[in-house]
């Protein structure tokens, strides 16, 4: 009896795999056709929350149609994620096999990081394959390329790798977070600490999509609360305005100040808090240099005559204006190259219209 494979939810339909993948199955039975579509869009809706599902929808897909070029392809990328190298590298080999092209090669050379063999990477990123890159995928097998030189203890290197033209701190290219974090990281484990704070900053700004955990790095490095932490509560231009607006100005509280403290009028406000300091033998200045309350000039604020109050005899501020301060680094240590350090844009299964697959976000050890 034949493997009927994983469950299927009822709301997967063929229709929901991308056109063209749909196109590559016409050479099967409807029915055949039809299984192994709706197990492609199960593997690619599992990708990323399940990745051990994705692999059993896509082991049954490849099962059912293992010479189809786009269902190796399913499989290969499915088994990266789960991380089972061999299988992953056996399968992409196989797609590129059937349907030519370049075929993934950055995940090819992560995989061979991940089964410690970093040489094979370095050979792979020198093939001559590696000029029908479009942009994207001739990022991604760079910031690869610079893992496998690290694994090799070539640090300079790993470094020098990652100064392509790309790497411009303006520039904000899909790519741009992923590149700047990856140059940030090699550079702080080549011992360049200052110049890695400053790319992992450059990296936080162009994060947009939170592919990268710079805002942790920043943080770590430098000891300061997390970027995100301190933006999540300020308010926008609009309500900022608003806040202005609502505040009273400095003569209004002058004004109010007395009222909420008693009945009295100002004038009976500042002389109870004379006779007080003057009972209290602390805070009276000599005979003379204060004025009676009804003695005010004219425009005097209220406010005037408690801040006359607070000067010592000498006419100085009792307190410091000046605080030190002192800034100071803090360098973390770096952490090993991890085995899957590329986003893969290319390395996903067939799109479907209900949930189409999601690409690599954390490296594979």
């Amino acid at each position: 009896m034949r493997d009927s494979g994983p469950a299927l939810p009822d709301e997967i339909q063929p229709s929901d795999l991308d056109p063209a993948a749909r196109r590559d199955l016409r050479g099967l039975q409807k029915e055949t056709a039809e299984l192994v579509a709706r197990h492609l869009v199960a593997a690619g809706q599992a990708l990323e929350d399940d990745p051990q599902l994705a692999l059993q929808h896509a082991r049954y897909a490849r099962q059912r149609a293992s010479r189809i070029a786009i269902v190796r392809e399913a499989a290969g990328i499915a088994a990266y994620h789960a991380g089972e190298w061999a299988e992953a590298l056996s399968d992409l080999r196989a797609a590129r096999r059937m349907g030519g092209g370049p075929g993934h090669l950055a995940v090819m050379a992560d995989i061979e990081r991940a089964l410690g063999r970093p040489e094979r990477a370095v050979e792979i990123a020198r093939g001559p394959e590696v000029k029908e890159l479009d942009p994207a995928e001739a990022i991604e097998l760079t910031i690869v390329l610079a893992g496998a030189r690290r694994d090799l203890g070539e640090l300079d290197a790993a470094v020098v790798t990652l100064q392509v033209p790309e790497l411009d701190a303006k520039r904000r290219d899909p790519w741009s977070a992923r590149l700047f974090y990856a140059y940030a990281d090699n550079l702080l484990a080549a011992g360049r600490t200052g110049d890695a704070v400053e790319w992992f900053v450059h990296a936080l700004d162009a994060d947009e999509e939170h592919e990268t955990d710079a805002a942790d790095r920043v943080a770590e490095l430098t000891g300061e609360p997390r970027q995100a932490d301190e933006v999540d509560f300020l308010p926008d231009a609009e309500g900022l305005a608003d806040l202005v607006a609502d505040e009273p100005s400095p003569s209004d509280g002058a004004e109010s100040a007395p009222e909420e403290a008693g009945d009295g009028d100002p004038g009976e406000l500042s002389t109870d808090v004379t006779d007080s300091e003057e009972a209290d033998g602390e805070g009276a200045l000599p005979d003379g240099d204060v004025e009676p309350p009804d003695a005010e000039a004219p425009g005097t604020e209220v406010g005037e005559t408690a801040v006359a109050d607070t000067v010592e005899p000498d006419g100085e501020p009792s307190g410091s204006d000046e605080v030190d301060a002192e800034d100071g680094d803090t360098a973390g240590t770096a952490e090993p190259a991890s085995s899957s350090e590329i986003d893969a844009p290319d390395a996903e299964l067939p799109d479907s219209d209900a949930g189409g697959t999601t690409d690599s976000e954390e490296p594979k050890q």
